[in-house]
């Protein structure tokens, strides 16, 4: 089983070593490459203002977020969620960047970067001219992303999610089966395997007069032909 986490987040800037920090976590839970309906959302009081440049990207506003659980509040529970899984990103740096921070802010361990899958270099090896933005890969991939007329982190999630699925082969990787029909596929192809032979032998389907016109057109080729070998083994059987 491959357990990943798509996820995205909105933030009050750009640098989170500069005093930026996150206002809102999307996750959406994919096991073997099929989103499990399992999701993790939260907002977050960044106890700072919202700039308006971040406000007019998001919509998140400083009076909104300010009854909000900082992120010491929900840290436990988002490290919860992901567990030991691969996390996938848009430009994955970014996100990780500011979830590194805060989780070092409240003192707890980073997040490693061997467990990040980045969708933009996928996008960009597999489509080296570009665009490779998410809007972008969405129209080239024919995702409805008509929901997102601002961003917002689990919308977000939820279409690279879809995304990811398409850059990696979309439904033929797992042929468009949900997780039960997967399981009664695998459980009865493992049926099919231990069938055995049949229990009685077909009937032989020539006739006497058949068997005597093959040995009357064989028997001009002589005696070291190997059909002769297979008759003898089949009148020993």
């Amino acid at each position: 089983m491959i357990r990943e986490i798509v996820f995205d987040t909105e933030t009050t800037g750009l640098n989170p070593l500069g005093g930026d920090r996150v206002v809102e976590i999307g996750c959406v839970e994919l096991v073997d490459y099929i989103p499990t309906g399992q999701t993790f959302h939260v907002y977050l009081n960044p106890e700072r203002d919202m700039p308006d440049a971040a406000f007019r990207v998001h919509g998140l506003s400083t009076d909104f977020l300010r009854d909000k659980p900082l992120f010491t509040d929900i840290a436990e529970s988002f490290e919860d969620f992901i567990g030991d899984a691969k996390l996938v990103a848009h430009n994955a740096s970014f996100d990780l960047g500011f979830i590194n921070a805060e989780l070092a802010r409240v003192g707890r361990s980073e997040i490693i970067s061997e467990r990040i899958i980045d969708t933009l270099i996928i996008a960009r090896r597999k489509y080296p001219f570009g665009p490779n933005s998410l809007d972008a890969l969405c129209q080239r991939l024919q995702i409805d992303n008509s929901r997102r007329t601002k961003h917002g982190a689990l919308l977000d999630a939820e279409i690279l999610a879809e995304v990811y699925i398409e850059l990696l082969g979309g439904r033929q990787k797992d042929l468009g089966l949900s997780i039960e029909t997967k399981v009664l596929v695998q459980s009865n192809s493992g049926e099919r395997a231990k069938s055995g032979a049949r229990s009685r032998a077909l009937p032989d389907r020539l006739l006497p007069e058949d068997l005597d016109r093959h040995a009357e057109f064989i028997s001009g080729f002589g005696s070291a032909i190997i059909w002769n070998d297979y008759i003898r083994q089949k009148a020993d059987s």
